[in-house]
């Protein structure tokens, strides 16, 4: 693999265009602003895509140029077909690297990926954020101070209904009270997926420097490893025994 990786950063790409409020604070689009994060912090091998383009924005092709996808979406789950969501899919198992941003935890893919309902609480009051990093030694908390200052933004609380992450990066605390593991990494197959918790579209969180950083260690992180490709993966078919058996 190009010790670059290459991101292909997904987004619905909805609300923007529906929303004036949000609009104003992402007026080319949520996509726009975490390209530009992922540019800024080193990434040069960026590409956008979106869910009304052609095979929305993730066909076979797209994906096999593409090591790390980042996938935003909140209103528009239900629209994202089960074929897309079966290419992802296969390409994660096969080694390419799935960030999981904000609302996301709700997308088909996620859901099908954890194999939980992945649900929530939440509420929009403006609540401060707090991100402490509880594995420094992480690499998606490379050059991360202990904590993050986020707000106003989108409050998540916990019971978060998903697995135990395989690592936990980060724990967010919030002015009403709640905590929530809002920065968890997980296997599936060969690729790595990380959960980023903060990024509601009526906030500018995505220009925050820290945010930024994470979501590019993220993609550094998440992207397939050097050497030999993965051992494939076994297919739904019978195979012949490795030693004689009479029957057979």
């Amino acid at each position: 693999m190009n010790s670059e990786p290459r991101v292909t950063v997904w987004n619905e790409y909805r609300h923007e265009q529906s929303h004036p409020a949000v609009a104003a604070v992402y007026p080319q689009g949520i996509h726009a602003a975490i390209a530009e994060g992922l540019r800024r912090n080193g990434l040069t091998h960026v590409r956008t895509a979106t869910l009304d383009e052609p095979e929305q924005g993730l066909s076979a092709a797209v994906l096999a140029e593409t090591d790390v996808l980042t996938w935003w979406g909140h209103m528009a789950h239900g629209d994202v077909t089960d074929a897309t969501v079966q290419r992802v899919r296969e390409r994660v198992w096969d080694g390419m690297g799935l960030i999981v941003l904000h609302s996301g935890h709700y997308s088909k893919i996620f859901k099908a990926l954890m194999g939980t309902p992945c649900e929530l609480y939440w509420r929009e009051a403006d609540d401060h954020e707090r991100i402490w990093v509880v594995d420094p030694g992480h690499p998606i908390a490379a050059g991360l101070p202990n904590h993050i200052e986020v707000g106003p933004e989108e409050m998540y609380g916990e019971h978060f209904d998903v697995p135990a992450p395989d690592h936990l990066v980060f724990i967010s605390w919030f002015s009403g009270g709640e905590v929530f593991r809002s920065g968890c990494c997980y296997t599936r197959g060969s690729g790595k997926i990380f959960y980023f918790r903060p990024g509601h579209e009526t906030y500018p969180t995505y220009f925050h420097a820290d945010v930024r950083r994470v979501i590019a260690n993220a993609a550094r992180w998440a992207a397939p490893a050097g050497g030999p490709p993965p051992t494939p993966r076994p297919s739904d078919r019978p195979v012949p025994p490795l030693e004689p058996m009479s029957g057979y």
